[in-house]
């Protein structure tokens, strides 16, 4: 979407930072914080039960869980609507699982793929850049427990700058990109290559 559809409060100006996809606003320390522009195309309130360790004693206990889906803009990130240039910062944290049921709890907290998802990850990665003002920065957020990092690297319309793995089983990824420019600092990494190994195994 080249449009601008969504326009922040009269008197003020978009914040810097846009979660693209923000779920429960888990990763965030400040849920509501003020340079932030979170958006989600749900907007709920799931509910799973599960149960879950004592500190101290040996047995379980069982436990409904809630989480709030409410984002500021409710839109899908592969449509976005807010005018080309926007932010400083873009979050991009799409679901990650293939595999998972409709009604699993993780499915419930962080959303699941479907169908082409090759093609709605692309059109993802196409409209964070496109939202973010020249030589922005995107931070992307991937777990490869169901597909490898280097297949959706591939679908961004540049290469990365750098990467971090994290989790027990080092399969939650942090990636930064940043947005090409016509600028006179270089040429930026061309669309669906991954400049040396960004220190990830290959495979991921």
């Amino acid at each position: 979407m080249s449009g601008s559809e969504y326009a922040p409060p009269s008197g003020s100006a978009f914040p810097p930072v846009l979660d693209a996809c923000c779920g429960g606003r888990m990763m965030w320390f400040n849920k509501r914080h003020p340079a932030a522009l979170y958006m989600d195309k749900r907007h709920e309130t799931v509910t799973w039960e599960g149960d879950e360790t004592v500190p101290g004693r040996e047995d379980k206990r069982h436990r409904v869980r809630t989480l709030e889906i409410a984002p500021d803009v409710q839109a899908d990130f592969t449509d976005m609507p807010f005018p080309d240039g926007t932010f400083s910062l873009v979050v991009f944290d799409p679901p990650h699982f293939t595999s998972l049921g409709k009604t699993s709890a993780t499915a419930k907290r962080y959303g699941r793929l479907f169908g082409d998802w090759e093609t709605e990850l692309a059109a993802g990665f196409r409209e964070c850049f496109r939202v973010l003002r020249p030589e922005g920065v995107l931070v992307f957020k991937w777990n490869s427990h169901d597909v490898p990092l280097n297949r959706v690297l591939a679908l961004a319309p540049t290469g990365p700058l750098f990467g971090h793995t994290t989790g027990r089983q080092s399969k939650t990824h942090w990636v930064a990109f940043l947005k090409p420019n016509a600028h006179p600092h270089g040429t930026a990494a061309p669309a669906g290559t991954v400049q040396g190994d960004v220190g990830f195994r290959e495979g991921q």
